[in-house]
């Protein structure tokens, strides 16, 4: 136990000195350059005759653990491997995935609402930080074609290209969002 007029020395810091007072949760001690310091009562250690009492493994290892340097941080997830190589998102524009019948609706509705769900689609992609998605067009005649490459083109964060010809043939194209365009 520490008293009034007993030599300490502080742990983690080369301090020695006197203690001066003593109050509920810390220790003043005027050290050997005659500044008086208050310390936590948990880091400092009495010293017998320039000898220091050498404090148990227990004491240590508690007085450490509840320094807040040595709290652990909570660990972050690890990404799993299979978060890693996600595919990239797809949008099949086909006419007949994104409406239940067409009936009615002339050749230009038709490609108007391609065009607003690739462009809802992208917007989504961006806002999301996703960096790749491949839009599905089909081969057709290229109308549909030239005009996603014309709104695509209007959007200074995104690079164009053909998608994997092996997976989509001719009917997709692969858009990369540059996340930090500079």
């Amino acid at each position: 136990m520490i008293g009034v007029g007993d030599t300490v020395s502080v742990l983690d810091e080369p301090i020695t000195g006197k203690v001066v007072s003593i109050t509920s949760n810390g220790v003043t001690i005027e050290t050997e350059d005659g500044f008086d310091m208050t310390f936590l009562i948990n880091e400092v250690v009495k010293i017998q005759s320039e000898e220091m009492i050498i404090p148990s493994y227990e004491e240590i290892h508690r007085n450490l653990q509840e320094k807040e340097v040595f709290k652990k941080r909570p660990k972050r997830p690890a990404p799993k491997p299979k978060d890693r190589n996600l595919p990239p998102m797809e949008v099949d524009l086909h006419i007949h995935k994104l409406v239940k019948s067409t009936k009615g609706m002339a050749n230009h509705d038709m490609v108007t609402l391609q065009l607003d769900t690739a462009k809802r689609q992208l917007d989504f992609a961006i806002s999301k930080r996703i960096p790749k998605i491949v839009f599905i067009h089909g081969v057709g005649q290229g109308v549909l074609k030239e005009e996603l490459k014309y709104l695509f083109g209007r959007y200074d964060n995104v690079k164009i290209s053909d998608a994997d010809y092996k997976k989509y043939g001719l009917g997709a194209m692969e858009i990369y969002i540059l996340q930090n365009p500079k």
